[in-house]
């Protein structure tokens, strides 16, 4: 993990507009107040009996902690925030906002800090879509307030 440039990623997105349609980005996936930059991926466990799945999920959690510390150094402890009750109420059919309805579907929590200087919240996840598919270290950078 390259934590220089993942910080690099973050302070970019965090000083940039954000797109006016939702869609594709050079970092990712952004919209109307969000943007998410896929920070690393895994390769795919098709071919995996579940070893190499679990030492990844380890790995990658890890990954984000040690990118977390960099960023409690420069804005304090972070929020923990499920996005359980999220999903939860997606799929009732309630109309939550993005990017936390989307990010719910595959984040189970994220760590979460309120950056000052630019009025957006920054938090740190890792998208477990499928058992089969890749893990993503996921930045996402949002002026839209956690539900």
């Amino acid at each position: 993990m390259d934590i220089a440039n993942h910080l690099a990623v973050i302070d970019r997105l965090c000083a940039r507009d954000f797109p006016a349609e939702r869609g594709r980005t050079d970092a990712g996936t952004g919209g109307p107040g969000y943007l998410i930059a896929e920070l690393q991926s895994s390769g795919d466990f098709s071919e995996d009996d579940g070893t190499e799945r679990e030492e990844a999920e380890v790995q990658y959690e890890a990954d984000r902690d040690a990118l977390a510390e960099r960023l409690t150094e420069r804005w304090g402890p972070p929020r923990y925030f499920s996005l359980y009750s999220v999903l939860e109420r997606t799929i009732e059919g309630e109309n939550r906002a993005e990017p936390w309805a989307g990010l719910s579907g595959h984040v189970p929590d994220v760590q979460l800090w309120r950056v000052p200087e630019a009025s957006r919240w920054v938090a740190l996840g890792v998208s477990r879509w499928g058992d089969q598919l890749p893990f993503q270290l996921l930045a996402v950078i949002t002026d839209t307030d956690p539900p």
